[in-house]
């Protein structure tokens, strides 16, 4: 007879080493034993051990014919630093002789699964639709998207704000071809005082935010004068009566790896007045992590843009690039920034321009004294910086029509200076 009995694997985590066993029982003459990893649903067995009992033959010494003595063997396979791509099943074969006739062999086989796991390689939060506006008027719907990589199986994937876990609505995944990023389309709920029905002499049900002060209130874009340096804060007019209610959605997809790619989005309508500077992350369980994996980010509102000019002492002709190199604090998301000129368009006519750089091509003298405005808002709020550009004369220019377009006052001594330097050159030689 002949029997094969192989060993239940628990599960492994990847770089550990793993030992594959095979017992077996038997009364015969033992011919081989090859283990086979199996492949494409069984269709394909690859050989990767083979024993050949021809050339190292194990014999018994039986006490009496009458009794059988049973011979036990175990074949070991090692695999000293086992990966993904190692995970499936694997068989055992044992063949023994036939005792009936040495020409025949009698085979009996065995199988295990071997399961590898590999913790997530990475994890990030990330803001759906960045950069996005801020919007001072209307409540709008906010989505945080946590993004885990590399592990097998798929993570746990859960949010926590400020430090507590959030209980959230669960929602379906979205159908295939749609993207998991897209936003939930939440019903919004705009509670603009200047917008709720007020019975007659009922107080506002809902007190707005102070209006800000100072420049950013009453602003007119033509006649305004602003000073050098300018910081405005804008805040939203409305309030939320009740706790915000959070949603959440899971996705996987499968990487070309054997890994999973963990997806999970949080939406919630946003309130800045109690959102800003809240502290949310995301943490992930694996049966392969001895403790949570987590990436946090707080929601912050940007504040006190920080611009530069270069150069910092344009001429006629240059080209100016005004940047946004950072700001007072850590933003998140991501903010829009929005150029205007105070009561003009820009220099090639547009009237805003989008990005952190603004450039000016070949500035005129025309510009000098120009002030710009650089808008930066995130869902969170939205801030103001201007700056004032200063053009000089420019030498290396010969003066054209520049005196019928309101060139700046000197340019005749300007010019006066530089006819006597030639004369006593000229004078000279």
């Amino acid at each position: 007879y002949l029997t094969v009995s192989i060993e239940p694997l628990p599960p492994v985590v990847v770089g550990d080493a793993v030992t594959l066993k095979c017992n077996f029982k038997t009364d015969g003459k033992m011919r081989e034993i090859v283990w086979y990893r199996v492949t494409d649903g069984g269709t394909i067995k690859q050989k990767i051990f083979t024993f050949d009992a021809m050339f190292s033959t194990n014999f018994s010494q039986m006490e009496n014919y009458r009794k059988r003595e049973e011979l036990v063997y175990q074949s070991t396979v090692r695999l000293p630093e086992v990966r993904i791509s190692d995970n499936g099943p694997y068989e055992c074969h044992v063949g023994i002789y036939d005792r009936a006739t040495r020409e025949k062999v009698v085979l009996a086989s065995g199988n295990v699964f071997l399961n590898v796991m590999a913790p997530p390689t990475s994890i990030s939060v990330l803001a759906a639709d960045t950069p996005a506006p801020f919007s001072r008027y209307q409540a709008q719907n906010f989505t945080l998207v946590c993004v885990v990589s590399g592990g097998k199986p798929a993570p746990l994937v859960y949010f926590k704000r400020d430090g507590e876990p959030i209980e959230a609505t669960p929602l379906p995944e979205p159908p295939a071809g749609a993207s998991s990023w897209a936003p939930l389309n939440l019903q919004h709920r705009d509670l603009d005082d200047t917008k709720m029905p007020k019975l007659p002499g009922e107080p506002n049900p809902f007190p707005t935010a102070d209006p800000p002060r100072g420049l950013a209130a009453g602003r007119d874009p033509v006649t305004e004068s602003i000073p050098e340096t300018v910081v405005s804060r804008e805040f939203p007019r409305w309030v939320h009566v009740a706790e915000p209610i959070y949603y959440t959605r899971h996705t996987q997809a499968p990487a070309s790896d054997g890994t999973v790619e963990a997806r999970a989005t949080l939406t919630w309508t946003l309130n800045p007045q109690i959102d800003n500077e809240a502290l949310f992350s995301c943490e992930v369980k694996h049966p392969a992590l001895s403790m949570p994996m987590q990436a946090e980010v707080t929601l912050v509102a940007p504040k006190g843009p920080k611009i530069a000019m270069t150069p910092t002492r344009a001429r006629v002709g240059d080209t100016v690039r005004i940047l946004v190199q950072g700001f007072q604090n850590e933003v998140f998301p991501e903010p829009l920034f929005t150029w205007t000129r105070v009561g003009s368009r820009l220099l090639d006519g547009s009237a805003e321009h989008g990005g952190k750089e603004l450039v000016l091509e070949r500035v005129p003298a025309e510009l000098n004294g120009s002030m710009y405005r650089c808008t930066a808002q995130n869902p969170l709020g939205s801030t103001d910086t201007h700056t004032r550009l200063i053009v000089f004369e420019n030498p290396n220019i010969p003066r054209g029509t520049e005196d019928s377009n309101g060139s700046l006052p000197g340019h005749c001594g300007f010019r006066f200076v530089l006819a006597l330097t030639l004369t006593v050159i000229l004078e000279l030689t």
